[in-house]
């Protein structure tokens, strides 16, 4: 059978998480998340299509609206009354990028009266940080970059975000550095939506499977490596 007579599964993409997915030059989604989107649609003998999305909140919303069959984003609380989650099959660190001139040391000095904390609005960072904090002010921008971008331009005294991405951008931009400690560990996760059990236990079996001969942390590593 080719691939143009194979059923399709909607594969929702979130580009706001650097880590797990880009556009690549010729801007076609690629990363981690793709790549095991496209292992599950083989798995259920399928042709996966991407539907990229800037950010988290938007996928969420979408859910249960035939837009997307699976997705792929951060377990939290406040998601599960509209989606399913498998379990984690990575966990990234949550932490902070600060002006290198600054005295901040750790992510535990952050939650402090007149402090301004750049976020992705509606991350999982930005979810768990706003059930945590009791002081410091969060400043919501539309994605992760875009919070990022900001914090460079001057706009607030930190950025909080995963760690990779702001380590890249302490790397390209000089006097900015990223705060040695993690203020969470964020587990991410296939995920449907929760009226929709077509799929849910089919790729919890799978991940299984692929985290018994490795073939996920395999698949891990090279990505986060590039």
């Amino acid at each position: 059978m080719s691939d143009e007579t194979l059923p399709t599964l909607r594969f929702a993409i979130n580009l706001g998480n650097a880590v797990l997915a880009s556009l690549t030059p010729e801007g076609q989604p690629a990363g981690i998340t793709v790549e095991l989107a496209k292992d599950i649609a083989r798995y259920l003998h399928c042709r996966p299509l991407f539907i990229t999305y800037p950010a988290a909140g938007k996928v969420v919303e979408d859910a249960g609206q035939g837009i997307w069959d699976i997705a792929f984003l951060a377990i939290d609380p406040k998601r599960e009354d509209r989606l399913r989650f498998t379990a984690p099959y990575i966990t990234i660190q949550g932490t902070l990028l600060v002006r290198d001139p600054s005295n901040w040391r750790s992510v535990r000095e952050m939650d402090k009266p007149g402090v301004v904390i750049n976020v992705g609005k509606n991350a999982a960072y930005d979810l768990w940080l706003s059930r945590e904090l009791r002081y410091a002010t969060l400043n919501r921008l539309a994605s992760s970059q875009a919070a990022i971008d900001a914090f460079l331009a001057g706009e607030g005294d930190m950025a909080a975000g995963i760690r990779q991405p702001l380590e890249a951008a302490a790397q390209n931009n000089p006097g900015f550095r990223v705060l040695p400690d993690d203020f969470t560990e964020i587990q991410q996760a296939v995920c449907v939506a929760k009226a929709d059990d077509r799929y849910f236990e089919v790729i919890s079996e799978r991940l299984v499977r692929l985290r018994e001969d490795h073939t996920l942390s395999t698949m891990i590593a090279g990505h986060i490596r590039q």
